[in-house]
């Protein structure tokens, strides 16, 4: 079973060149960051590394995934945010998950780089959320056999939520994994914006696109209110 990993990246030259390290040292068999017209340092950190193919596309998390598989031949794509870290056995969990046949793909448990009590609710909520609803976000670093993603036509091109759409296909094409062990992401979207704040816009969004509010629509209600 091959596996590639596809990072979409956005200014993200503080954590690239990390991610991209650790990523590489778990033995899977390509790396793959996509680049959304950063104008840092993030293009130039990853490529000195020599450890993953760069690629450019315009930006829009959605389009890079896309571009980013559309170049893989593997049997397994795996999405991974440039500021999250798999757990060092992610390669083996993977390959445990879909043993199954039926399994079609799946995402691992989150938790944040910071020790605060918000940052223990946050990802423990995420987590039982997921679990129950078999819904999985972005940061939870998902994974999907490729002849499944090619056949629901990849990532809807929708400026938010689109890993949520996502999920909510892949799960019923067949059975996903929820794997218990956890990536480590970056809480500095909550630091900055507030977690209370973060939690209720974060749901405000999630409410609104369940009854029908337009991607679109809700990128515009989210640049307002950021």
């Amino acid at each position: 079973m091959t596996i590639t990993v596809i990072i979409p990246a956005l200014n993200e030259a503080s954590n690239i060149a990390a991610t991209i390290r650790h990523t590489a040292a778990l033995g899977f068999d390509e790396i793959v960051v996509v680049d959304g017209g950063s104008v840092d340092r993030t293009r130039a950190e990853a490529e000195a590394l020599g450890l993953a193919r760069i690629l450019a596309c315009p930006p829009g998390r959605a389009r890079q995934l896309n571009a980013g598989a559309g170049t893989s031949r593997s049997d397994v794509l795996l999405f991974l945010h440039a500021d999250t870290r798999l757990p060092d056995r992610a390669r083996q969990l993977v390959e445990s998950a879909l043993a199954d046949r039926a399994v079609v793909g799946g995402r691992f448990d989150v938790r944040f780089d910071s020790p605060s009590l918000w940052a223990r609710i946050i990802s423990a909520f995420m987590n039982l959320r997921s679990r129950h609803t078999r819904i999985a976000t972005g940061d939870q670093a998902m994974f999907v056999r490729r002849p499944v993603f090619e056949r629901l036509g990849g990532f809807s091109d929708i400026p938010l939520m689109e890993d949520v759409e996502f999920s909510a296909r892949l799960k019923r094409t067949g059975p996903t994994e929820a794997l218990r062990e956890p990536v480590v992401t970056s809480f500095r979207r909550w630091e900055r914006q507030g977690p209370l704040r973060t939690v209720l816009l974060m749901w405000t969004l999630r409410f609104l696109y369940w009854i029908g509010v337009s991607p679109h629509r809700l990128k515009n209600f989210y640049a307002a209110v950021r």
